[in-house]
């Protein structure tokens, strides 16, 4: 079900206090008024300086996303990549070890929200973007040993990045909602139905491990001193090692060989690459749009996503929608009737 289905948003009692005050009491630290908000629809993040003049990032959970597990996973990923000296930045842990902050927040009506929430330190760098050969290399490097640290462990509290274990849930939670217009409400069931049914044996858990889940190239930053550095694993999953590399091309994969085999050559410096996996190019790009459309759903309700998506949930919005996913659905069939092992 769908949470704060009244209209409030989860983040309505996170106040500039809450959150000051929440990082003060679990990391024993002295901050300053200064709290300076960044872009992020899901979670809240914030920074934060303290009165030696430290600056932290602090980012607090969206409620009821995930699990305490859950995020226990996430910081288990990024201190195994920390171990292997892949440039992140790492949660601080507290004086006990615990590196999640819990504060809760108190409503009118007497009812508590809690939040949990992690500190990190600050790390600038310039947003990177692959123009030559060398930096596609280098992205693939960087992903070839981010994926020799997923294979050490499972993440059994994160999604499996799989038609029926995530784009099927996806599907019915929006048809149960009731925001998907009757109009068009059986096209929207019968091309996701097709499209999923036809890709799932295409996807072989037995060969995923842990995923940054997210990573395009804004999600990369380059400190010319440290290398490139991956930033927010907030969608971490369990999933084929394709899914971080297909968000990186700069086109439809047909349309980016060039840059696909240059990530594919620096990946293979550390890590035997799937090739398997190329038949789940387009099923991944069609299971994200469904995931976009259900992420935007749960947080119609924020002001700060209603901001920016005023006209979300239109009826011009769902048409729109129902052809983009025809389309889409179109090019899947057309890219795993190929017959080649790797269909470029």
């Amino acid at each position: 079900m769908f949470p704060f289905e009244k209209g409030s948003s989860e983040f309505d009692l996170l106040s500039p206090k809450v959150v000051l005050k929440g990082i003060e009491y679990n990391h024993n630290i002295e901050l300053t008024e200064q709290m300076m908000p960044y872009p992020s629809y899901v979670n809240r993040v914030y920074g934060v300086k303290s009165q030696e003049g430290t600056d932290y990032i602090a980012k607090f959970y969206r409620p009821g996303r995930w699990t305490f597990e859950g995020i226990e996973d996430e910081h288990a990923f990024l201190a195994d990549c920390d171990e292997a000296e892949i440039p992140l930045a790492v949660p601080i842990a507290d004086e006990y070890g615990e590196t999640i902050g819990e504060v809760a927040a108190v409503g009118p009506d007497g009812e508590e929200t809690v939040y949990y929430f992690a500190l990190f330190p600050k790390k600038g760098g310039r947003q990177f973007d692959a123009e030559g050969d060398d930096e596609w290399l280098r992205m693939g490097s960087l992903l070839g040993r981010l994926h020799q640290v997923g294979m050490k462990r499972p993440a059994l509290n994160r999604p499996v990045c799989s038609p029926d274990k995530t784009t099927r849930l996806f599907v019915e939670e929006l048809l149960v909602s009731g925001l998907v217009p009757s109009e068009v409400e059986a096209e929207f069931e019968i091309v996701t139905s097709k499209v999923i049914n036809e890709i799932i044996p295409l996807f072989r858990e037995d060969s995923f491990i842990r995923i940054h889940g997210d990573c395009h190239r804004g999600n990369i930053l380059d400190r010319q001193k440290e290398g490139l550095l991956l930033i927010d694993f907030d969608d971490m999953m369990t999933g084929p090692a394709v899914q971080d590399m297909w968000l990186l091309l700069p086109d439809y994969a047909e349309d980016s060989r060039r840059e696909l085999f240059l990530l594919l050559e620096g990946y293979e410096e550390f890590l035997p690459f799937n090739y398997g996996q190329m038949k789940l190019l387009e099923p991944l790009r069609f299971m994200r749009i469904v995931h976009y459309i259900l992420w935007c759903a749960r947080q119609r309700h924020d002001s700060t996503f209603l901001k920016h998506f005023p006209d979300w949930g239109s009826r011009t919005y769902w048409i729109k929608e129902v052809e983009d996913l025809k389309l889409e659905a179109d090019r899947v069939f057309r890219w795993i009737s190929r017959d080649e092992g790797m269909p470029l």
